[in-house]
């Protein structure tokens, strides 16, 4: 079933079984098809020496708990050399580690626990585009125009009388103009530099062969380090329209490409030439042991057209933003769960489901919102349609629940274990996205969902650290979602996760098939994955459930119903 097709509203009185939806193929069952993967924000996971940003001896310090929770792999954002202008996908050094965050040591003994506790480990790579400061740019600009160095970036003539103007209207993802104009060498106003995203990020020209020998080198890097894998950033954004024409996108369009749908393409985004990298990436990894795999961050519609991301000699996978972004309604998800498992699974890969990163608005509180927020453009105090805090925590609870009863991949991101919500009460002058400042204030970002975690309700800064410093302020009402307040609590939000993986392993769900069940109403999400039967109610009527063990539930049960913004996984139906 495809996105853009209707679910018949007629249910019948009793439920049945409609034909099955495999999510895996022939081509095996490989780690990656199946497994659940955390996301890590090395600045706001733990901090070892007490600067108020997190660390890699930090993160290493806390993987015990990854483990206990029960994922398969760590997926890092980056920690590379960087300016930290973007939080550090404004790269400096591909091949080396932040001061900041530690030493390569410190990333060999990261890597060295994860193996130990049986954790494969995925690091970001942000190839787009690079710092203003790595080594590259900066003899680019002392080269001058028409020289070799300046072929490794996109530096354009300007358009005017004196090249006065940007050589085209593309705007930054992060607001304004994504250009900038040089000053040469000798003074004068010069060439202008594209950046689709903040002006101390210049985008490679990804169609000078000297730009992809390097980057096979930092994969081999990388891979000779024992990496499992990489996050590849902003993939459907390397290479642009010949000419870089014109392009004017939608006003109500999400920031990175996505809900464009059959729009068209933008000359940027989601170009065909994008495809043989990620074939010469491929070669790489496997010329290496093990099962390394490539995941792109690609925000591409359709959902057909994402598939192209993970054919047999590409990417391994690719994120599912249609599913992050469908919204806490029945008809929406099943929609994206159908085409999902569909395009997916016709070129042999598994579908991936997630609903929060270090990029969108804490599923916790997206799904309560009641105005339109477009991606990346954070919410603040005086959004419009700000959440009810409770009502987020049961519609998140009851969409994980759901996400990770299905099968193929599923991505956590941190924190979401813990039931976090957007932070939204930060003070203007602690906020660092640069969105916030390249828009005047007219959208607030993503500092939201990059604040610290809380770890221990009575330590300083929450356990983050122990001096009690953070690179952006915890909220004061945090103490409830700490860690050590939810432990082996039953019903606490941390205990539905681990109980929710510790299942979805024992009855291998990430390998099963998907039986939708039907009958219960048109607010109902509700399928079978092997012994495993999930009914979610996303509506506000309580629905009647059927007489089975229960093996899970994201509110309490007080008979056989199950109440509106909850989930429950039942055996023996």
């Amino acid at each position: 079933m495809s996105l853009d097709e209707t679910l018949d509203p007629n249910t019948p009185t009793t439920p049945t079984e409609t034909e099955p939806l495999t999510a895996t193929s022939e081509a095996g069952h490989d780690w990656w098809r199946t497994a659940v993967i955390y996301q890590v924000y090395p600045r706001s996971f733990a901090d070892s020496d007490g600067d108020g940003i997190g660390d890699l001896p930090g993160i290493t310090s806390r993987l015990q708990s990854l483990a206990d929770l029960g994922v398969d792999a760590v997926w890092l954002s980056p920690f590379y050399t960087s300016p930290q202008n973007d939080a550090g996908y404004d790269v400096a050094d591909y091949c080396d580690v932040d001061p900041l965050f530690g030493t390569l040591a410190d990333f060999d003994a990261l890597r060295a626990r994860a193996t130990e506790l049986g954790l494969r480990l995925i690091v970001d790579l942000v190839p787009n585009h690079s710092s203003t400061q790595h080594r590259w740019f900066q003899a680019a600009l002392a080269a001058g125009p028409g020289s070799v160095e300046r072929s490794h970036y996109l530096f354009r003539d300007g358009q005017g009388v004196d090249g006065e103007l940007p050589p085209n209207n593309w705007p930054s993802v992060f607001g304004g103009e994504a250009w900038t104009r040089v000053t040469e060498a000798d003074g004068t106003p010069g060439q202008w530099y594209l950046h689709l995203f903040d002006s101390s990020q210049p985008d490679f020209d990804w169609s000078d062969p000297w730009v992809r020998e390097q980057f096979l080198d930092v994969l081999r890097f990388w891979l000779d380090r024992g990496v499992d894998g990489f996050r590849v950033d902003v993939a459907h954004g390397l290479i642009k329209k010949p000419g870089l024409p014109d392009y004017t996108p939608p006003a109500d369009g999400n920031s990175m490409g996505g809900g464009l749908g059959e729009a068209e393409t933008p000359p940027y985004w989601a170009q065909d030439g994008v495809h043989e990298i990620y074939r010469s990436w491929h070669e790489v990894l496997l010329s290496y042991p093990g099962e390394r795999i490539l995941v792109a961050e690609a925000w591409v519609e359709p959902l057909s057209k994402l598939a192209h991301w993970v054919r047999p000699d590409e990417m391994q996978q690719a994120f599912n933003f249609s599913y992050l972004e469908s919204g806490w309604t029945a008809t929406s998800i099943r929609r994206v769960i159908d085409a999902s498992i569909e395009v997916f699974s016709s070129v042999g890969a598994p579908s991936t489901w997630v609903l929060s990163n270090h990029d969108v608005v804490r599923h916790a509180s997206r799904l309560a919102l009641t105005a339109e927020n477009p991606q990346g453009a954070g919410i603040g105090p005086k959004s419009p349609g700000l959440p009810d805090r409770a009502v987020g925590l049961a519609r998140a609870r009851a969409a994980s629940a759901l996400m990770l009863a299905l099968p193929g991949s599923a991505y956590l991101y941190q924190g979401e274990e813990l039931g976090l919500p957007e932070a939204i009460d930060l003070p203007d002058s602690a906020r660092q996205d640069p969105t916030w400042f390249r828009t005047n204030g007219e959208r607030y970002g993503r500092d939201g969902c990059r604040v610290p975690l809380p770890w221990e309700s009575a330590s300083p800064a929450f356990g983050f650290n122990t001096t009690g410093e953070s690179w952006l302020p915890q909220p004061s009402d945090w103490t409830s979602y700490a860690r050590d307040v939810q432990i082996g609590v039953p019903g606490s939000t941390l205990e539905l996760y681990r109980l929710a993986l510790a299942i979805r392993a024992e009855y291998r769900l990430g390998a099963g098939e998907i039986e939708w069940l039907t009958g219960y109403g048109p607010d109902v999400v509700a399928f079978r994955n092997g012994e495993v039967t999930v009914i979610a109610n996303t509506g506000s009527v309580p629905v009647e459930l059927p007489i089975a063990d229960e093996l899970l539930a994201t509110v309490p049960l007080d008979g056989p119903a199950l109440p509106g913004d909850a989930t429950v996984w039942l055996r023996g139906v």
